[in-house]
C-alpha cells in the first residue's frame, strides 16, 4: 500500500502543473500523484499522460469531463490507495525536505493505534511581489510530534485556522464521514477541511514549511475580483458549512469553538465581498445569507452575529458599509482572507 496519495486537480494548468508534479516525485513509491485532467481545453491531459508513462508506479493520470475543483477532489478521493490523503492544487508545490521528513513521519505513525487521522503542517503564502511571505504556523497551538486530541490542542488565533494547505487526512476518514463535495463550484477547499472534523480524533503536528500556496495569477479564485464575480459560489459553500454545523451535536468544547471560529470567518468572507461589491444586489445576497443563519440555528446566528466580526459585517447605513469595508483592509492581511 501507499503511504501517500496526492490528488492534483487540473483544469488548463498547462502553464505550471509540472512544477507542482515535479515536487512531489521526490516521495518515490511511497507516494501516488493522482493527476486529474478536469476535462482540460489545453494540453494538460497530455502533460498528465506523459508523467504517468513516465512514472508509472508513481504518477497515474486520470482524465474527466468537467466538474470542477470540488469533483476532482471527489475522484481522487474514490481513485485513492494510500493510506493517507493530500490535495495540492496545480499552481501550487511543496518543499522536498519536509516533504521528506512528513513522509518519513507518516511511516511511523501507519497501524495500530499510531494511525492519526490528521497531520498537520505549516503553509507559505507564496504571495507574488511580496519580500517577506507570511508563513501559517501551529506550534503555539498543538503538540509537536506526538499524537494528541482536541482536549490537548491550546487556543487557536482568530487567524489561525487551518486550510486544506495544512491537512493530510487519513483516506479511509474522508469516506467514513461520506464527503462529497459540489460540482461546478469554486472555495470548496472550506468544506474539505469543516467537515471531516468532527470525525477527526488523533492528530499529529509537525513544524515544518511544506506547502506552498501561491497567489498571484489574475484568474485565481481567490483573486478579490473574482471572489466577488462568483460571490454566488461562496455563499452556496458557506450555506453548506451552516447547515453542517447546524445538524451536528458536537460535544467536544474545543472543537465546537474552532468550528464555530471558521465559520465565523467565512462569513465575514461572504459578507465583506458582497461589500465591496458596491451592489445594492449583492447587499441583499448578504442579508439574505445571515437570515438563512437566523433561520437554520438561532442560537448559532446569535452567537456570531453578536461577535466582534459579524458586528462589524452588519453596521447600519452606507456609512456602515463604509466602515466594514476599511475593517477589513485592516484585518485582511492578518486574516489571509487573499
Amino acid at each position: 500500500m501507499k503511504i501517500l496519495s496526492v490528488a492534483i486537480p487540473c483544469y488548463n494548468s498547462e502553464a505550471y502543473m509540472r512544477k507542482c508534479i515535479e515536487s512531489l516525485l521526490p516521495g518515490g513509491e511511497d507516494v501516488e500523484i493522482l493527476v486529474i485532467d478536469d476535462g482540460s481545453k489545453d494540453n494538460t491531459a497530455d502533460i498528465a499522460d506523459e508523467y504517468a508513462r513516465e512514472y508509472p508506479g508513481i504518477v497515474k493520470a486520470i482524465h474527466q469531463e468537467n466538474g470542477g475543483h470540488g469533483e476532482a477532489v471527489n475522484t481522487g478521493i474514490k481513485n485513492a490507495t494510500g493510506l493517507y490523503f493530500k490535495v495540492v492544487d496545480s499552481d501550487d508545490w511543496v518543499d522536498v525536505h519536509a516533504f521528506t521528513e512528513i513522509l518519513a513521519n507518516l511511516k511511523e505513525l501507519v497501524g495500530g493505534p499510531d494511525t492519526v487521522d490528521m497531520l498537520i503542517s505549516n503553509f507559505i503564502y507564496d504571495k507574488v511581489g511580496v519580500r517577506h511571505k507570511k508563513v501559517m504556523r501551529y506550534r503555539s497551538s498543538f503538540p509537536q510530534k506526538q499524537i494528541f486530541t482536541w482536549d490537548e490542542v491550546h487556543k487557536l488565533r482568530k487567524g489561525q485556522y487551518i486550510l486544506m494547505h495544512s491537512v493530510i487526512y487519513r483516506t479511509n476518514l474522508l469516506r467514513e464521514c461520506g464527503l462529497v463535495l459540489p460540482k461546478h463550484t469554486f472555495y470548496v477547499d472550506n468544506l474539505f477541511i469543516f467537515q471531516p472534523l468532527p470525525w477527526v480524533k488523533k492528530m499529529y503536528y509537525m513544524d515544518v514549511n511544506f506547502y506552498h500556496y501561491f497567489i498571484g495569477r489574475e484568474d485565481q479564485s481567490v483573486n478579490e475580483e473574482v471572489m466577488i464575480r462568483r460571490l454566488d459560489q461562496q455563499i452556496r459553500v458557506n450555506k453548506i458549512m451552516i447547515d453542517f454545523m447546524a445538524g451536528q451535536k458536537i460535544t467536544n468544547k474545543k472543537l465546537k469553538k474552532y468550528m464555530l471560529n471558521y465559520l465565523d470567518i467565512i462569513m465575514t468572507v461572504s459578507s465583506i465581498m458582497a461589500l465591496r461589491s458596491g451592489t445594492d444586489e449583492n447587499f441583499e445576497k448578504k442579508q439574505e445569507l445571515w437570515q438563512y443563519l437566523r433561520q437554520s440555528d438561532y442560537p448559532l446566528y446569535l452567537k456570531l452575529r453578536t461577535g466582534l466580526l459579524g458586528r462589524a459585517m452588519n453596521l447600519p447605513g452606507k456609512s456602515g458599509r463604509q466602515v466594514s469595508v476599511a475593517a477589513y483592509k485592516v484585518t485582511r492581511k492578518f486574516f489571509g482572507f487573499n
